[in-house]
């Protein structure tokens, strides 16, 4: 697999001995996959990547050690300052080390946190952004996060905090009345407190939602309902994370903007 994609001549950057490097997987798909990032693939010796990181991405670094470091709500985890720490280590070590994070590693994914504990300790590091799933995700359920006839604004907020909790420092009526459009990620847990707290706020309950499950996979599903019924239809449908929901008037453009059902096999990404 790696012979076939050779990057092109350029002036790539080099992974040297003691660095670290923050890199973006994308949502999942791994042809969404930067330049840069398949630049970092291959010529780290180490790679510390997440649970949402498509293993067919790590195939393009067969000589790389992998250490899995991946944190799933409910699941047991690795606590995140071992995962900074062990991170240190390996550049100290003289690894040329690859951290490899889902989406974006400044998007909700804990990468500024790695940062600022490497670059504490001494270490140099490079940022390597991704696609976040909040963008990307979407794009591929045919539904934009942004469309002039509809809305001038988006906000991305995350659907639980530091203890697992739903957060409790958003404002949820500054962001009903400030926002056309709110995608949430790592809602699924706490859904029902959510769509609450959004109807609440002054958010129509026939709102139209949408909820897009494994995005970018051949796993994706995509479910269309209102903010009344979100968690309920969540709940009969049996979907799990990872999951993001989307909430505001850009969800029914999939119905002329759902391109892999256009455009594809109906075995591709069905919703």
């Amino acid at each position: 697999m790696t012979d076939s994609l050779a990057l092109p001549d350029h002036d790539w950057p080099r992974l040297d001995p003691g660095w670290v490097w923050l890199c973006g997987a994308g949502p999942g798909d791994p042809g969404l996959l930067t330049l840069h990032a398949l630049n970092a693939l291959r010529q780290a010796d180490v790679i510390v990547y997440d649970a949402l990181v498509e293993p067919a991405i790590l195939d393009w670094a067969p000589a790389a050690e992998r250490i899995y470091a991946g944190k799933r709500g409910g699941k047991p985890s690795a606590k995140q300052r071992d995962i900074s720490l062990r991170l240190v280590d390996l550049a100290r070590a003289g690894r040329r080390v690859l951290r490899l994070k889902g989406g974006d590693p400044f998007v909700f994914g804990r990468g500024g946190e790695e940062a600022q504990t490497l670059l504490a300790q001494g270490i140099p590091v490079r940022i390597i952004p991704g696609i976040s799933a909040g963008i990307g995700g979407l794009a591929y359920a045919g539904i934009p996060v942004t469309h002039r006839d509809v809305n001038q604004s988006v906000t991305f907020v995350t659907g639980h905090d530091q203890s697992g909790d739903s957060p409790s420092s958003l404002d949820w009526h500054a962001i009903s009345r400030g926002s056309q459009v709110i995608v949430i990620y790592m809602a699924m847990k706490h859904i029902a407190r959510i769509a609450a707290a959004l109807r609440d706020a002054g958010r129509p309950g026939d709102e139209p939602c949408a909820v897009v499950v494994s995005a970018t996979t051949p796993a994706q599903t995509v479910l269309e309902t209102t903010l009344d019924a979100l968690a309920a239809d969540i709940a009969a449908a049996g979907l799990e994370p990872p999951a993001i929901v989307c909430v505001g008037g850009t969800v029914p453009m999939r119905r002329v903007l759902d391109w892999q059902a256009l455009a594809a096999p109906a075995s591709l990404h069905t919703a």
